[in-house]
Parts: C-alpha cells; sequence; structure tokens
C-alpha cells in the first residue's frame, strides 16, 4: 500500500510539473489564452504584502480575462492599483502628503478619495517620493486607458491589451513598494 501512495505522489509531481512546463510553452501563442493567464498568476508569487482587498481585487482581474472580459479586468486592475497608493501613502504616514499639499488634510484614504481624482492623487506621487515625473506620465498614460474602458467608447481591448495592462500594473506596484 505505501508502494503505491509513493508512486502516486510521484505521478501526480510529474503531472503538475509537465502542466506548469505546458503553460510555460503555450503561453507565448495567443490562441492560449489560459495559458497566458496562468503565467500572469505566477506574477502574484512576487506581490506579497498586497492587502486582502488588493488581491481578490487582482484575482478578479485574472478571471476576467480568463473569461474574455478586458474592459473589467483594465478598471479592477487600476482599482487595485489605486488602493494599493493610498494604503502605502496612509501606512508610512501622511505626514509627506501634507508637507506636499498643506491643504489636503486627509486622515484616511477614504475621504482622500472622496474629495481627490485620481489623476490628482498621481500628480502628488513625485512629491511623496514614489515616482519621478516620466513614471507619472506613464501613469496618467495608464489611468487613460482605463477611462477609456470605464465610459462608453469604441475601445474593446483585447487579450494582449489586457494582459499588458495588468502586467504594468504590477511592475508599477513592485516599483512602489520598492521606495
Amino acid at each position: 500500500m505505501t508502494y503505491f501512495l509513493k508512486k502516486i505522489g510521484e505521478l501526480s509531481t510529474k503531472c503538475s510539473n509537465f502542466e506548469n512546463e505546458a503553460h510555460t510553452i503555450l503561453s507565448k501563442y495567443e490562441s492560449a489564452n489560459r495559458s497566458r493567464v496562468v503565467q500572469l498568476d505566477a506574477s502574484f508569487k512576487r506581490l506579497d504584502g498586497l492587502s486582502v482587498k488588493q488581491d481578490a481585487l487582482l484575482r478578479e482581474t485574472l478571471k476576467c480575462i480568463e473569461h474574455g472580459f478586458y474592459r473589467p479586468s483594465i478598471i479592477l486592475s487600476w482599482i487595485a492599483f489605486m488602493d494599493f497608493v493610498l494604503d502605502h501613502i496612509f501606512t508610512n504616514g501622511n505626514q509627506n502628503l501634507i508637507a506636499a499639499k498643506p491643504t489636503w488634510e486627509y486622515t484616511s484614504k477614504e475621504q482622500m478619495t472622496e474629495k481627490e481624482t485620481d489623476y490628482n492623487i498621481i500628480e502628488v506621487l513625485p512629491s511623496l517620493g514614489l515616482c519621478n515625473r516620466t513614471q507619472k506620465k506613464a501613469l496618467h498614460g495608464l489611468l487613460n486607458k482605463r477611462n477609456e474602458c470605464s465610459h462608453p467608447s469604441d475601445y474593446s481591448p483585447d487579450i494582449n491589451e489586457a494582459l499588458g495592462y495588468v502586467t504594468e500594473i504590477f511592475k508599477r506596484i513592485e516599483a512602489i513598494k520598492n521606495k
């Protein structure tokens, strides 16, 4: 009996390794959507330190991509990014925020999001040392892409655009985490 359990365990490991390798190979081809999403899912392992809410939003983003809902995936990943940025600002103390914007006397991210737009929040990030001017412009570009998806328009992203956007969001989160 022990022999069979050992062999089953070995077979299970081999199957898992085969599946991972197949996803790695297939993720390079557009028609293999599931494999491409599995590869993106590996990015989550690099993003420890996310809140439960951010993790859930990014997982939901991947589910949207899996099912071909590309516009919502872009919107959800932006929401997760902004939640991360605001958590970062208020977790590390908002003294830098008050120094950069004396009229912004917010004590919580909820207060800040009620009064300030995402654009305005991005504008203050260089003053907080969370990005430079070039990165700020790139964040404005990501916000514009999110706006195209969240408002009625003819814009219809495909899997490549959605995966690229989400990957970019992951990279921006990592960059801010390292500040």
